[in-house]
């Protein structure tokens, strides 16, 4: 059990530091009372926004909790519970945090970028090391309590009430920013002609408040769910070729995981001769190469067969090669985004059929990557090797999360700084922590993407392992039927996410439409806007809509798997993981690089701001985002849930299909 208190000290230390870091950035001023009354309005949206939302998943938890104490066991509805409390307090906890430090990071960039970069990280960290921290302690806890054999199969509830809440904040969160964002753009850039965080624009808080709800709070929960289900299905399939070592093994490396993390992150140091982006990403190859000197120590510690550390090692790789490739092709410094921003002189037909024909084109590194990461680990180590893969992919979790909401801390930064006056120069300065944050964001999604890819692979075998299932056989017709079921869910899912953002989106633009014509002197600066109302339809609107692709995902395999069988589901998870995939990853790509290529032209190029080709590059950009932040993130939660759902409901479906 000293394996298991490893475990559950380093989530106690990851949380330790992230308390420190929280008061390292608290400490920071705030700046001037315009600024404090910015930063107090983006506050109060994302603070409203979040009860509501999580005001209703209470209400929807409750009843899961009850349906699983009833049809499963009462400790798996209270590992459930636990589970969406861990992964609700992570979120608010690292939004919070986020909402202190982007005033912050824009006041301290009145001294210099040097002074503005660790304000943003440090804000950033805090939600990286909360999302790791309290994972390990939930899940290392329940196995305390409910020991080492009977533990993994219980937590099984505790990741699917973490990849529940999940997918909840990603898609509400995704549908809010991205209808605020869309607002602001299409009546205040292309129409009004104004500058991107203008505070004449009616949508710029809503814009500012959906930073925060969907990049910090939803992104943290969504690599939050995937961290957690890749332990807990490595733990499953560990148990049975290894015994208790088999469950403690991705605990411990995911353990260790985390200290190289808060090494890496010291390690991110910033002078104002760098590249913010560069120097985010010295700290997540120092974060990769630690983990893979202590994965090697503790398989040799622990005097196990060097092919665990090998599977492991795969999956880091891995990691990598996907990052290197989502920034290769979202990158505003590489040739897809710049020609895709070249294209734009045709207008926009042409920057959009190229960012769609990129974006295209981008999927094929990373499948590769898990493809060969899928083959290598289970050549080391079988099916335990592909779980060991995910355990080591997500080991860089606490990093990646620091990275991804160091991006929206930036963003808020500059819109605070352009909102409150404070000069060309210091607006430079949070616009270039902003473009970094732009590739740490996209190279995010990728990443969580990927390792949800390689996760969900480890618990469709855990889900084969509990249902007694050795091969698939698609030539089954009713395995058949399930896999074509299951290619058809990530496309519709995709589609109602991106139809309520633009359904909401509608209600947005008349409003700001509205108070343009209807506000006396708005347009030139001598009348304040209505910032509540757009804040108010984000939020109504995101709820609304997100409710019927989060029902689907759960009800879905559900009704397949009671009507069609255990080995029909089987062929539906396997169906889902693979149009899952090629649909995340192409919509968050092309979303990143049709962004980068409008940012390239608002550097100058091709015209700069307010030229035809911004124009069109506007337009792109606006196709782009509910790609980028809403549909393409939340279909790796999608992944997840359903194949947890699967695993939790799978001895019933066994007992009680009326097929197969």
């Amino acid at each position: 059990m000293e394996l298991l208190l490893v475990s559950f000290v380093s989530g106690i230390v990851s949380m330790i530091t992230a308390l420190y870091l929280y008061y390292f950035v608290k400490r920071h001023d705030a700046g001037t009372p315009k600024m404090k009354e910015i930063a107090e309005a983006i506050r109060v949206g994302a603070k409203a926004f979040m009860k509501r939302q999580y005001r209703t998943l209470a209400i929807f938890a409750a009843i899961l909790a009850v349906v699983i104490a009833i049809f499963i066991n009462l400790n798996t509805a209270i590992a459930y519970v636990i589970g969406t409390f861990c992964s609700a307090f992570a979120g608010i906890f690292g939004m919070d945090v986020a909402l202190k430090a982007n005033v912050r990071t824009a006041n301290a960039g009145r001294k210099g970028l040097d002074k503005a970069f660790p304000v943003a990280f440090f804000g950033g960290a805090v939600m990286g090391l909360a999302v790791v921290g309290l994972a390990l302690i939930g899940v290392s806890s329940l196995l305390w309590f409910y020991g080492l054999e009977k533990g993994p199969q219980i937590v099984l509830g505790f990741s699917f009430g973490a990849s529940s809440i999940a997918l909840f904040a990603k898609v509400g969160g995704g549908i809010y920013t991205k209808t605020a964002d869309i607002g602001a753009d299409l009546v205040g850039k292309v129409e009004m002609g104004l500058e991107e965080d203008d505070p004449r624009n009616p949508a710029v808080i809503a814009d500012n408040v959906g930073d925060n709800v969907g990049d910090v709070a939803g992104m943290g929960a969504d690599l939050f769910d995937s961290y957690v289900a890749s332990i807990v299905a490595a733990m499953i399939l560990g148990l049975a070729v290894l015994g208790n070592t088999g469950v403690l093994l991705p605990l411990v490396i995911s353990a260790f995981g985390i200290f190289a993390a808060i090494i890496g992150m010291f390690f991110v140091k910033f002078t104002e001769k760098k590249n913010p982006g560069a120097t985010l990403n010295r700290g997540t190859y120092i974060t990769v190469l630690l983990i893979g000197i202590f994965s090697y120590l503790i398989v040799a510690y622990l005097n196990l067969d060097m092919n665990l550390f090998y599977a492991t090692l795969s999956g880091l790789v891995a990691g990598l090669v996907i990052g290197i490739s989502t920034d290769f092709y979202t990158s505003i410094d590489r040739g897809p985004s710049q020609r895709t921003a070249e294209s734009s002189k045709s207008g926009a037909a042409i920057n959009i059929l190229t960012g769609f024909s990129y974006g295209l084109i981008s999927i094929v590194p990373p499948i590769l990557g898990i493809g060969v990461a899928t083959i290598v680990s289970y050549h080391f180590y079988g099916l335990y090797g592909i779980a060991l893969a995910a355990v080591g992919m997500l080991s860089v979790t606490g990093m990646i999360v620091s990275s991804d909401a160091y991006g929206p801390i930036s963003d808020n930064a500059k819109g605070i700084a352009e909102q409150a006056g404070l000069g060309s120069k210091v607006v430079a300065i949070a616009d270039r922590l902003d473009a970094a944050g732009n590739t740490t964001k996209a190279i995010t999604k990728g990443f969580s993407i990927a390792a949800a890819g390689l996760t969900v692979i480890a618990v469709l075998a855990t889900y084969n392992e509990i249902v007694g299932i050795k091969i698939v056989d698609i030539m089954n017709p009713l395995v058949l039927v399930g896999a074509i079921i299951g290619i058809a869910i990530p496309p519709l899912f995709s589609a109602l996410t991106i139809l309520g953002v633009g359904r909401n989106a509608f209600r947005m633009v008349e409003e700001i439409r509205r108070q343009f014509k209807q506000i006396p002197g708005l347009i030139k600066g001598k009348a304040k806007p209505d910032y509540a109302a757009c804040v108010d339809i984000a939020t109504k609107g995101a709820l609304q809509e997100l409710l019927l692709p989060s029902v689907l995902s759960i009800v879905t395999p559900l009704v397949v798997g009671f009507v069609l069988g255990k080995s029909a589901l089987a062929g539906f998870l396997a169906g889902s993981i693979l149009s899952g995939l090629v649909f995340a990853l192409f919509m968050a790509n092309a979303g990143g690089l049709w962004d980068n290529a409008k940012k390239y032209i608002e550097e100058g190029k091709y015209g700069g701001k307010g030229s035809d080709a911004h124009k069109a590059a506007v337009v792109g950009d606006t196709v782009g985002d509910p790609f980028k932040d809403t549909a393409g993130p939340s279909i790796n939660t999608l992944l997840v849930v359903m194949s947890l759902i699967s695993s939790i409901f799978a001895p019933l479906i066994a007992a009680f299909a009326l097929f197969g």
